[in-house]
């Protein structure tokens, strides 16, 4: 009955219990956000452009 008490093997499958956990946060707020990384067109000259017309309005 020595194997029940034995408990040397109970840190490694809380590390990959919660390992799991993590994994799962991540996948599920990838899918929640997916829209953003795949929808999102990125501009970069119109941003410029809206920066320097800030920029320079704001000077005088």
């Amino acid at each position: 009955m020595n194997f029940l008490k034995d408990e040397s093997g109970q840190g490694a499958a809380e590390y990959i219990l919660l390992f799991g956990g993590v994994i799962v946060i991540a996948i599920a707020a990838l899918i929640i956000y997916q829209s953003y990384f795949t929808e999102q067109t990125f501009n970069t000259e119109d941003d410029i452009d809206t920066v320097r017309t800030n920029v320079a309005a704001n000077r005088e």
